[in-house]
């Protein structure tokens, strides 16, 4: 599948006037990298083209099947949950509940190239240093292989590096009342996560939330700085079995649920945002109309597989790009405005 060139994009990185263009020449601001250090994420408005988001959404619509529930030209359909005709619980796609999370196309030529575009490649290697990013195997292997069984509580063990992470989808919840935000830090072991919006979304409409600056409380309870210990499961062992947190970890992200405001990522099709591995997010409630579509992807170091066995640093910015590691993490309110930090 052919590309075709991405145009000219502004995107919102900061810089002397608040706007930087990444073009695939210039990178980052000390501003936006000041902001990423101390609050662990960053928004990129129309970081990718609406051409490729509409591909994509095109993807997405072509993996449902025939005679489904669900119509693309009918958004009453598309309310959640999903009905029992549509149910499909399998690693590569998974519509339950009012979650559709569709990882068998995560290697698809469209979906790479639209994650390891030149411009985002730019941002990312500004962030993880010049030439050490890890560049994805096309037509590879699918997140969420088959192996080992580590219980039930650990869905993102079977994670891949071969691709992206697939198209996840949020249904709107309507009359469902509101739940507590899922709020967590990922597990399997990588730097940077990504989730571009594919279409429009509202506040309060399923966008990506996280907790600014929890990233530098959890990163410490972790028994190692990018991965994380598990369980195998057993039938006749069941008392133990999935991740293995550390006490210290449960405590912190509970006191970071009362005591952080989250920021709600939502935005116009394009908008991406980056996130710091650690950093503490939810998936936020879709209490639109219409469905969030969102592509997610993962970045990682060429060192990740030495990297990952060592236990937290001292400096948790020991392997990144040396104009993070030298970061004050001074930055402008209007920068933090332009952000949606809040407080």
């Amino acid at each position: 599948m052919i590309v075709p060139p991405l145009p000219t994009l502004r995107v919102v990185v900061g810089g002397v006037d608040g706007r930087g263009d990444v073009d695939g020449r210039t990178g980052l601001s000390g501003e936006a990298i000041a902001f990423f250090k101390q609050n662990g994420y960053l928004l990129l408005p129309g970081a990718v083209a609406d051409e490729l988001c509409d591909r994509a959404v095109d993807l997405l619509w072509s993996r449902l099947p025939t005679g489904s529930d669900m119509r693309r030209d009918d958004p009453a359909t598309q309310v959640g949950p999903f009905s029992e005709h549509d149910f499909e619980e399998g690693r590569h796609n998974s519509r339950r509940g009012f979650r559709w999370n569709l990882r068998e196309i995560a290697s698809v030529p469209l979906l790479t190239d639209m994650a390891y575009s030149q411009r985002l490649c730019t941002v990312v290697e500004h962030l993880l240093g010049s030439g050490m990013l890890r560049r994805p195997i096309v037509d590879g292997k699918p997140v969420g292989g088959v192996g080992f069984d580590w219980g039930a509580g650990s869905p993102e063990l079977s994670m891949d590096t071969t691709g992206v992470r697939g198209i996840y989808c949020t249904l709107p919840y309507r009359d469902k009342a509101p739940e507590p935000d899922g709020i967590h830090a990922d597990a399997h072991p990588f730097h940077l996560g990504m989730v571009a919006l594919l279409e429009d979304v509202e506040p309060e409409g399923g966008a990506f939330k996280v907790w600014p600056g929890s990233h530098r409380r959890l990163y410490p309870t972790f028994y190692r700085q990018y991965d994380t210990p598990r369980v195998l499961a057993y039938d006749h062992l069941p008392g133990d079995e999935g991740l293995l947190h550390s006490p210290e970890y449960h405590a912190e992200i509970e006191r970071i649920r009362d005591d952080t405001p989250p920021v709600d990522c939502w935005g116009e099709r394009g908008d991406v945002v980056l996130w710091h591995h650690r950093l503490a997010h939810a998936t936020g409630a879709n209490n639109r109309d219409r469905m969030r579509i969102a592509l997610l992807a993962d970045y990682i170091r060429t060192d990740l597989d030495v990297t990952r066995k060592d236990p937290p640093q001292p400096d948790m910015w020991r392997d990144w790009s040396e104009a993070l590691q030298a970061s004050e993490g001074s930055y402008s309110p209007q920068f933090a405005s332009e952000q949606r930090l809040v407080g």
